[in-house]
């Protein structure tokens, strides 16, 4: 069984046959339930030397609403797919995007909570994850994923050279994406869970697929952060040395002092010295790996 199929056989095929996308307009600004923004750190990019924008994902029940940010000019691009927090693709992930852009690569951040609601008009951090991102099978991102792959590579972008970064609950996607296509060369998992419930949605979470993993990933916790306790971030590291070639690849690295949502500049939980040598580490990852 192709990897395609095994993360289909994972999920019910009923929840992959709702037809309406409920959010169709990525809109601007920044999620409501991270309001008000830490304006004296929060990093503003401009868009000069980008083609940046919303752009319509083809997926296999319609159109998927993505932001993308791409070098104007440069040709065959590398791919870096971009996975938000909770909160979806507001303006802290458009932001980042177009900081990997001004680097030269090709990015796409897919709004991947589109059938289930937008995440960004609501409040409450529990309700978006009751009502969104905790009824988002992971089969269906694996599915939309792909097709932002096969879209970025309609664009001209070079998908040979494809990385995945994500943050929170991005992180914890970039881990399973890279269990999932062999196309990936280099995984960046921001403080992603590595443990959790499993139910229908989440039948498999990181630590259960070490042994499949096929690109190395890069993971960054940190060591105070109180909803992923150390011993999982522990647990994972020693599985990763009994994993695949590629989970024996990768590394963790735990910043001791820093919370959840250390790169989030926007937020009280920033930490300027850890976000900064996280990202100096995940461009390093992706050189090394190809991408």
């Amino acid at each position: 069984m192709d990897n395609k199929a095994e993360f289909d056989s994972l999920v019910p095929p009923q929840h992959f046959n709702r037809r309406s996308f409920l959010v169709t307009s990525l809109g601007a600004g920044f999620a409501l339930a991270t309001l008000p923004v830490a304006a004296q750190t929060a990093i503003h990019t401009d868009a000069a030397g980008l083609i940046e924008g919303e752009v319509k994902v083809p997926v296999h029940d319609g159109e998927m609403v993505a932001y993308r940010a791409a070098p104007a000019g440069l040709a065959k691009p590398p791919v870096v797919l971009l996975i938000s927090e909770i909160f979806g693709v507001h303006e802290y992930i458009r932001d980042t995007a177009r900081r990997l852009a001004k680097l030269g690569y090709f990015v796409i951040a897919p709004e991947l909570f589109a059938r289930q609601g937008d995440p960004r008009k609501i409040e409450s951090v529990a309700e978006i994850i009751e009502k969104i991102s905790g009824r988002t099978p992971d089969a269906l991102v694996m599915k939309d994923l792909d097709a932002s792959v096969a879209w970025a590579a309609k664009q001209g972008a070079d998908t040979a050279r494809l990385a995945i970064t994500g943050f929170c609950w991005g992180g914890r996607i970039t881990w399973l994406y890279g269990a999932h296509n062999p196309g990936v060369k280099a995984g960046v998992a921001w403080y992603g869970r590595l443990v959790g419930t499993v139910n229908e949605f989440t039948p498999r979470h990181p630590t259960d697929l070490v042994g499949e993993l096929k690109a190395p990933v890069l993971g960054l916790y940190g060591g105070v952060d109180t909803g992923i306790p150390i011993e999982t971030v522990d647990a994972m590291e020693a599985a990763l040395k009994n994993g695949s070639p590629a989970a024996k690849a990768s590394e963790i690295v735990l910043y001791d002092n820093a919370p959840h949502a250390f790169h989030a500049d926007y937020r009280p939980s920033y930490r300027k010295e850890e976000a900064e040598d996280g990202w100096r580490r995940m461009l390093a990852w992706f050189r090394q790996n190809g991408v």
